[in-house]
């Protein structure tokens, strides 16, 4: 994000973690991908030892009392050291959201606090077996027995799950309701009521975060570890798409501009026919398309940023379009930034010599995950429609349509 729209607290907070970034050493990442790290633990405990988690939420819980901006801003910084550790720094962010804004200050202060300070590891468990973008389809079962909630079922591609000591989790508690939205519960899940996990397979890419499957087999929950309302799981995963999009949205920007920085460089060094390469057409508008697409992305993604923290943190209906634009142009255009930096290296960039045979991996993860591309397209449309026919009058912009020169032959106007 550009540091010309950041005030100088944003500013501050982002070259902190740039800083932080830096440091962290290449051997990490590289044993990762290797999978000889399964959760890089002592990465969250340096975030949360420099109070770099959760920026976005009051200081009394731990974070830095910043707002969306700053939060977006600082996760492009940490998007250059990939998906993986992207998604791990982002979790108290996404976890946090519900317990922020639904749970009660006993869940505050017992969860979301230690959360901040590294002291508890968190993992969001939504996707299961049967299905991903189907969410109120889950068949995860969550039931009253007395003060206890019984939980069976599966999730599955639960980000950090062999490291998280708790877990958002979402289970069907009224199956039988008329309104999909409203059969779902939320819960906090600790790993110790008898959660078992599995790392049942490998991933392309974004390795190294713990990512597997949790299985719940007659699991008591505590009453008290419901998230809201009962069956109020439709409204909290509502507002969660905030998060959760605004996330990835803000991980892709960081992990493609650092892709475009190592093919800019190559670009500058390679010579062939006795001129750099990038003194060629071929390469120097590729370099450019790049640019012009992530600096894009980084515009949109402030400019939902900003409308995120002028509605007070809260979703609605231009919200959702915004978040779901900034993750579907975001994560497809780090796809397209990613494959021209690749191409800019040609062979070279096929091999593990550079990270960009890593990052291409990587990337194309990011336009599935948090809701595939496809349904942020569906969603961008609704709320257009949604806009369109509820403009107040007194605000309609020109009906340009009567500017056409044949505007009055309205018989010609057939819609049915």
């Amino acid at each position: 994000m550009l540091d010309v729209l950041l005030t100088e607290e944003e500013r501050e907070i982002k070259y902190k973690v740039r800083k932080a970034i830096k440091a962290i050493p290449p051997s990490m990442l590289r044993k990762m991908d290797r999978e000889e790290i399964q959760y890089p633990t002592e990465f969250i405990e340096n975030m949360a030892k420099q109070s770099l988690l959760g920026i976005r939420f009051p200081a009394d819980l731990g974070g830095s009392n910043l707002n969306w901006v700053a939060e977006s801003a600082v996760i492009e910084e940490v998007g250059a050291l990939g998906p993986a550790l992207g998604c791990l720094y982002s979790l108290p962010s996404i976890v946090g959201e519900a317990i922020h804004h639904f749970g009660t200050s006993e869940q505050k202060e017992k969860y979301l606090k230690p959360i901040l300070r590294g002291k508890l590891y968190c993992a969001e468990a939504l996707t299961e077996p049967r299905g991903g973008s189907d969410f109120f389809g889950a068949t995860c079962m969550a039931e009253k027995q007395g003060d206890m909630f019984l939980l069976n079922g599966q999730k599955r591609f639960v980000v950090g799950a062999e490291g998280a000591d708790i877990f958002l989790v979402y289970a069907k508690t009224n199956p039988k309701a008329s309104d999909p939205r409203k059969s779902i519960s939320t819960f906090i899940m600790e790993k110790g009521l008898g959660v078992e996990t599995k790392h049942v397979y490998g991933l392309m890419g974004s390795r190294g975060g713990g990512t597997g499957r949790l299985l719940f087999k007659d699991v008591e929950v505590p009453e008290e570890n419901l998230i809201g309302d009962l069956n109020q799981g439709g409204e909290i995963f509502n507002q969660m798409m905030i998060p959760e999009r605004m996330t990835s949205a803000a991980g892709a920007i960081g992990a493609a501009r650092a892709g475009l920085q190592v093919a800019g460089k190559y670009s500058t060094r390679r010579k062939a026919f006795g001129r750099p390469i990038r003194k060629f057409q071929a390469v120097s508008f590729k370099i450019s398309e790049s640019l012009t697409l992530l600096d894009a992305a980084s515009g949109l993604l402030f400019s939902a940023s900003c409308t995120i923290d002028k509605n007070n943190g809260l979703t609605n209906g231009l919200v959702r379009r915004l978040v779901s634009e900034s993750k579907k142009f975001a994560t497809d255009s780090a796809w397209e930034v990613i494959n021209h930096a690749m191409q800019i290296l040609g062979g070279i960039g096929y091999t593990n010599v550079y990270p960009i045979e890593r990052l291409l991996r990587d990337i194309r993860l990011l336009s599935i995950w948090t809701g595939t591309n496809e349904i942020m397209s569906l969603l961008i449309q609704h709320e257009y429609f949604n806009e369109l026919n509820s403009i107040d009058p007194s605000f309609e912009p020109r009906d340009v349509e009567k500017d056409a020169i044949g505007a009055e032959y309205s018989d010609e106007k057939v819609y049915e």
